[in-house]
């Protein structure tokens, strides 16, 4: 079996069908900008928040240049071990894959560098982004996602507003729902109205971490906070059955279970 160091997958994914993951921090251990409480991958051993090309752009490209053309799957997805927006060459890779492929590109981020008018350059060339909101407070926040030092909830706030104001493509917040944040979901969904968000994925950790997830019921009651958008639910998604290139790599950068 042919190693990758770059791609994995495909996956199930409940908001993505069949997902193609790209990692564009490719490290052995996870380099993220937030250590949150409920991480199915595991503890951040590497915090940064500094964006830097951790692999050339070529490298990944001639990955994806190995996929079959006739390869089922729904999206390109950068995610993976850590926060792929760190990831300085994000925009040219997006760019680069859309010439080389037919599928849609989706970026999964923690939002929590989307107040940087260069990542949100970056984001403006996917077709789906997919932006985590926990909190509807700074205390909340620092409870739950454990962000790096300089990071603010207020800028994450207002970096949401600007980018769902320009961006012309599929846009969803997806909002981890816990014991620490349960009683904040109305308000989080208030936020939501007001950041301009017209589709929301909620989700609870069916993963092994360190939170155990709401209930069925606890969820029905959360969806109907959100009233009026789109929603999805991680109970209740429908999966595609998908066999995976390496199913010990994928678990590892994807986790068990539905993301």
């Amino acid at each position: 079996m042919k190693k990758f160091k770059y791609i994995y997958g495909p996956v199930s994914s409940w908001r993505l069908g069949s997902s193609l993951g790209v990692d564009p921090l490719s490290h052995k251990d996870k380099i993220c900008t937030y250590d949150c409480s409920y991480c199915q991958i595991g503890e951040t051993l590497l915090f940064s928040s500094k964006r830097k090309i951790f692999a050339p752009t070529r490298v990944i490209l001639k990955e994806i240049s190995t996929m079959p053309r006739n390869l089922k799957i729904d999206y390109i997805t950068f995610s993976g071990n850590g926060e792929p927006t760190l990831a300085k060459n994000l925009g040219v890779m997006i760019k680069r894959i859309k010439k080389m492929r037919k599928e849609k590109i989706a970026v999964i981020t923690n939002a929590s560098l989307i107040d940087r008018s260069d990542v949100q350059e970056d984001l403006l060339q996917a077709d789906f982004v997919l932006l985590k909101f926990d909190a509807n407070a700074e205390d909340l926040f620092i409870d739950i996602n454990r962000p790096s030092p300089g990071i603010k909830f207020g800028n994450i706030v207002k970096g949401i507003k600007k980018f769902s104001a320009m961006y012309k493509g599929r846009l969803a917040l997806q909002v981890m729902l816990v014991k620490k944040n349960k009683a904040y979901a109305k308000e989080i969904a208030k936020m939501a109205v007001k950041l301009g968000i017209k589709e929301v994925q909620l989700n609870t950790p069916l993963r092994e971490c360190a939170e155990k997830p709401l209930s069925k019921s606890d969820m029905n009651i959360i969806k109907k906070y959100f009233k009026g958008m789109k929603i999805d639910c991680v109970y209740g998604a429908k999966t595609k059955q998908v066999k995976p290139m390496d199913r010990s790599d994928a678990e590892r950068r994807h986790g068990r279970g539905k993301r």
